[in-house]
C-alpha cells in the first residue's frame, strides 16, 4: 500500500460524525443540518428533460475530451461570464467529472518537477487541497485566511524561497468558507510571482455564480484578460455546475487555461478514466447555455441570507459574505462545544471550523467559528437562525 495513504487526515464530516456519536439531538424538534454544502434548491428542469432525452448515450463509451458540443458551451459561457475575448474549446478548455476529482488529478499531473515541491492552500481550506498535495508527495504550505487579517490570504508575507519550492498554488475565490474574494491586484501578484518561479495558480471557482447584488467576482482567467496575460500561462479555473445550477449528483465541470497545461493533463486523464458520460454531456450543454435558473437560483440565495441575518445579526458577529452560501461566524466558545451544545439542545447541526484548518505555529484559523450551509429551503433555514438565537439568548 502507498504509504503515503496513513498520512490523510480523516475527513470533516467523519470528525463530525465522531464528535457527536453518543449523543442526542432534541427529540422535540427535528433535525436541521446545516453542515455539508450540498445544494437542496430544484435541478433546472430544463436539464433534467434533456437528461431524460439523452439516456440513449449510455451505449457509447465517451470521449475523455468531452464532445465538441459541451467544450463549446463552456467556451462560450466563459468568455460571456468573464469578458474573455478568446478561449479556446479544443486546446483551452476540458470537461471534468466534478471539480473534486480534478483538483485531485490536476495535482498529480503538476508536482514533480522540482526537488522538494510545495503545494500551497489557504488555511483553512477545501480538504482535496491537502490530500492530493499529500498523495503526490509534496510538502504542504498553509497560508492563514483568519479573523486577524479579514479572511483574506496576505501574499506578500511568502518569501520567495518559498514560491521557489511551489509547484501548485491553491486559491479558492469564492472563498469556502469565509466567502472573501480575490481582488484584480492579488492576480497581478501572484501572476507575476508564477511566471518568476514557474508554478501553476490553481483556481477553484465553484462559487462564483452564487453572489449579491449585481457584481460578480472576479475569476482568474478575467484577470488575465484585464492584465493583458492573454495565454492564460500558469494559470488555470476549476468551475462546477453542482453549486450554480443546483446539480451536485450530475457530476459535472471544467477546468480551462493554459494550453500547454491542459495537453498532458487529458493525456493523464486518458489512463485515469474519468470522462464524462454522453448523456451529461447533454445535460451540461442545457446548464450552461441557460442563465435564467442560475438568475433565480441567486434571488432564492439572497432572500435567505437577509431572513437569516435579520435573526443572528443582533445576537452574534455575523455577516453576510461576499459570495458562496456559506456563515462563517467567529463564536465566544469552543467551536465543539458550540457544535455539541446546539445539537443536544437545538437540534441543529454545525460544521465546527477548526475540521476546516490546520494548525500552523499554534494557530488553527478555524478555530471559534462555524461554518453555516444555507442550503435548505428558506423556512428551514430561518428556523434553525430561530434555534441559533435562543441558544444564544440563553448564554
Amino acid at each position: 500500500m502507498n504509504p503515503l495513504i496513513h498520512s490523510l487526515h480523516p475527513y470533516p464530516f467523519q470528525k463530525l460524525a465522531e464528535l457527536i456519536e453518543g449523543l442526542t439531538p432534541n427529540p422535540e424538534k427535528p433535525l436541521i443540518k446545516l453542515t455539508i454544502g450540498e445544494p437542496q434548491h430544484d435541478a433546472p428542469a430544463i436539464v433534467i428533460e434533456t437528461l431524460a432525452k439523452s439516456l440513449s448515450g449510455v451505449s457509447k463509451y465517451p470521449s475523455t475530451k468531452g464532445e465538441l458540443p459541451l467544450r463549446e458551451a463552456i467556451s462560450k459561457w466563459a468568455k460571456r461570464r468573464f469578458q474573455l475575448a478568446e478561449l479556446n474549446p479544443d486546446t483551452e478548455v476540458l470537461p471534468v467529472t466534478g471539480t473534486r476529482e480534478a483538483l485531485f488529478a490536476i495535482t498529480q499531473t503538476l508536482v514533480g518537477e522540482k526537488q522538494n515541491p510545495l503545494v500551497i492552500s489557504p488555511n483553512p481550506f477545501y480538504q482535496i487541497y491537502e490530500g492530493a498535495g499529500i498523495l503526490a508527495g509534496a510538502d504542504l504550505h498553509f497560508l492563514p485566511c483568519g479573523s486577524e487579517t479579514n479572511y483574506k490570504v496576505d501574499y506578500q508575507l511568502v518569501d520567495d524561497a518559498t514560491w521557489q519550492r511551489c509547484e501548485v498554488l491553491f486559491v479558492c475565490s469564492p472563498n469556502n468558507p469565509s466567502g472573501s474574494i480575490t481582488t484584480l491586484e492579488e492576480y497581478a501578484y501572484l501572476i507575476e510571482k508564477a511566471k518568476t518561479f514557474n508554478f501553476t495558480i490553481v483556481a477553484d471557482e465553484c462559487y462564483s455564480e452564487i453572489y449579491f447584488g449585481d457584481q460578480a467576482p472576479l475569476g482568474l482567467l478575467e484577470a488575465c484578460e484585464i492584465l493583458g496575460h492573454k495565454d492564460y500561462k500558469h494559470c488555470l479555473i476549476f468551475q462546477s455546475l453542482s453549486k450554480r445550477s443546483n446539480l451536485p449528483g450530475l457530476r459535472s465541470g471544467f477546468v480551462a487555461g493554459d494550453a500547454t497545461i491542459l495537453k498532458p493533463f487529458l493525456l493523464y486523464r486518458t489512463y485515469q478514466g474519468c470522462a464524462m458520460p454522453i448523456h451529461h454531456q447533454e445535460a451540461s450543454v442545457a446548464a450552461w447555455n441557460d442563465e435564467e435558473h442560475v438568475i433565480k437560483n441567486r434571488e432564492i440565495y439572497t432572500r435567505k441570507f437577509d431572513a437569516v441575518l435579520e435573526i443572528l445579526s443582533p445576537i452574534m458577529p455575523v455577516s453576510k459574505p461576499q459570495a458562496g452560501f456559506y456563515l462563517w461566524p467567529e463564536l465566544r466558545m469552543s467551536d465543539e462545544d458550540f457544535c455539541t451544545s446546539l445539537y443536544q439542545e437545538e437540534s441543529v447541526l454545525v460544521l465546527p471550523g477548526s475540521y476546516l484548518g490546520r494548525e500552523v505555529e499554534d494557530i488553527n484559523p478555524g478555530n471559534r467559528h462555524v461554518r453555516m450551509a444555507l442550503v435548505a429551503e428558506e423556512s428551514e433555514c430561518v428556523e434553525a437562525a430561530k434555534r441559533i438565537k435562543d441558544f444564544l439568548s440563553r448564554r
